[in-house]
């Protein structure tokens, strides 16, 4: 299943999204949930410890000046990646 977090982690209810994500789940953070990719951050580890596959969306952070603070555990792709991902995802769940 691909997860896309659109909003800040600081915003949303992080511990739910948590429990709600499988095994091999891919989750994007894009438009506001590319915060949670900050290197050191806690919604970074509490994300880094869920059995995941993390990505984060370029253009949304270079759009906030974040590029260079972002987590080098955190997979950035672009816009084809993310179509990518949404193929190999028919079940989709937008947070």
């Amino acid at each position: 299943m691909l997860h896309t977090l659109m909003t800040s982690p600081f915003r949303c209810d992080l511990s739910a999204i948590l429990r709600l994500l499988a095994a091999g789940d891919d989750v994007l953070l894009l438009q506001d949930g590319v915060i949670a990719a900050l290197d050191g951050s806690a919604p970074l580890e509490a994300l880094l410890k869920a059995p995941i596959n993390l990505y984060v969306l370029k253009e949304d952070l270079e759009a906030r000046g974040l590029l260079a603070q972002i987590s080098p555990r955190a997979t950035v792709v672009g816009y084809t990646d993310f179509i990518q991902l949404a193929v190999r995802n028919p079940q989709q769940m937008a947070w």
